[in-house]
Formats: C-alpha cells, sequence, structure tokens
C-alpha cells in the first residue's frame, strides 16, 4: 500500500504539537499487566458459544446453531421470516465452501439475490437500500459483545450490513474469539507480516439501535431492524 504525503503529514503534526518529530526509540511499554487477557481466558470454543448465545439477547438478536450440512435450509427459513423477496450477499469465497451459490439460485422464483458485483460499482449500494435481507459471512466474531467482524474490500461492500431492512451474519464456529483483544491482535500481527488487510473493518453488534435519549435503548434506528446470527459447527 501507497502512503502518500506521510513524512509531511507528521512533520506538520509534530509542530503543531510544538515538538521535534521522534524517528527512533519509540519501544511499545511493557506493562506490568494485561487485564485485556484475562477476560475468558482459557475458554474453549463451546463455551464462547454459550457467551456469545447469552449476549445475543442483550443485544436483541436471535442466534441459531446448525451445521454446514443444514445451513441452507436455516438460512431459508430465516430469509422467509424476515419476507424476504430482495437479498444482497457477499461475493465471498465461503459461499462456494458452504454450498450457499447452489443454494441462491435454487430459491424460490420470487426471490431475487444479488451477489455484489465490484464491477457495478455504486450500483451495488442501489439494490442494497432496496434489499429486504444482507447476508455477509463472520471473518473474527468476538464472544463478549456479540460481534461480528468484516473485512470489507471490493466483494464486500460496508452496504450489505448496513441498508437492508434485516441482516443475517453466518458465523463459522472457528472465527469465534473471546474479546476485541484477540480481533485487534489477528490484524495487527496481519499488518507486521506485510500480509493484505482490509482498509475498512466493521464491527457490527446485532441490529441498529440508539440510546441517545436519556439512556433508553430503541432498536431499528438506522439500519437492520432485526438481525440473525446463524453459527455454524
Amino acid at each position: 500500500m501507497n502512503v502518500q504525503n506521510k513524512e509531511s503529514f507528521l512533520n506538520n503534526l509534530a509542530d503543531r504539537l510544538n515538538r521535534p518529530r521522534r524517528t527512533q526509540g519509540v519501544a511499545r511499554p511493557d506493562w506490568s499487566v494485561y487485564p485485556q487477557y484475562e477476560v475468558f481466558k482459557g475458554a474453549s470454543q463451546d463455551e464462547l458459544v454459550e457467551v456469545l448465545e447469552k449476549q445475543c439477547e442483550a443485544i436483541h438478536t436471535d442466534f441459531i446453531q446448525t451445521d454446514q450440512m443444514e445451513l441452507p435450509i436455516v438460512l431459508e427459513e430465516t430469509i422467509r421470516k424476515y419476507d424476504g423477496k430482495s437479498i444482497i450477499v457477499s461475493n465471498d469465497p465461503r459461499n462456494e465452501k458452504y454450498g450457499l451459490n447452489r443454494f441462491y439460485k435454487n430459491l424460490d422464483e420470487n426471490v431475487n439475490v444479488h451477489i455484489w458485483d465490484p464491477e457495478l460499482g455504486k450500483g451495488n449500494q442501489v439494490i442494497a437500500e432496496q434489499a429486504d435481507v444482507g447476508i455477509t459471512f463472520s471473518d473474527i466474531t468476538l464472544a463478549e459483545s456479540a460481534t461480528v467482524t468484516l473485512f470489507n474490500n471490493k466483494n464486500n461492500g460496508r452496504s450489505i450490513s448496513l441498508l437492508p431492512k434485516t441482516y443475517i451474519a453466518i458465523i463459522p464456529k472457528s472465527t469465534l474469539v473471546p474479546r476485541m483483544t484477540q480481533a485487534a491482535n489477528q490484524i495487527h500481527e496481519a499488518t507486521l507480516k506485510g500480509e493484505t488487510v482490509a482498509s475498512y473493518v466493521s464491527f457490527i453488534s446485532g441490529p441498529s439501535n440508539s440510546a441517545d435519549i436519556e439512556m433508553n435503548l430503541i432498536v431499528g434506528v438506522h439500519g437492520p431492524i432485526k438481525a440473525t446470527y446463524i453459527l455454524v459447527d
């Protein structure tokens, strides 16, 4: 990735802080304790599933656990529950792995499925605005907060999880981690290794909501009004 105007930006920042730039001798602090790593330390994947399911109740999100063979059946039932006639899904290689490309083709002829097409550009956003259901896979799943992490890219636009009336996250069990700490570590380590990291990462915890007014939670205010997490063994 090419970083433009890095030096001039950092020089200007140091100038505004009235101090010289430090270009060497900067080391990450070695703290005496790291409490963020103690939360759910040593928890098994099954124990994290229990944490995730319980937290889904708190964030008004339906939770379903299934296996790969039954996934198409569960997914179709959820789409019907949401009265989904128009669906937008990410162009994810896992669609093929989990047998969903065939599933989408065989859906009722009255159900229109659009797979995100990078060649279509902003046309994808227009389709997402009108869609009944958006469907993506989770890349990292935070059990503590029931949060799905999406690595957005040209085949997985963030509009899929933001604009449709309802949202379905397909969660491979292998993506479960205790909390944000582990997700940040994964992204940081990938960066250090020089791996390509998504330029935009979305953290989604259930349907849209707000508690701006006297801390009263209102669900479904500026995005999907309902959400379902389907965890797949």
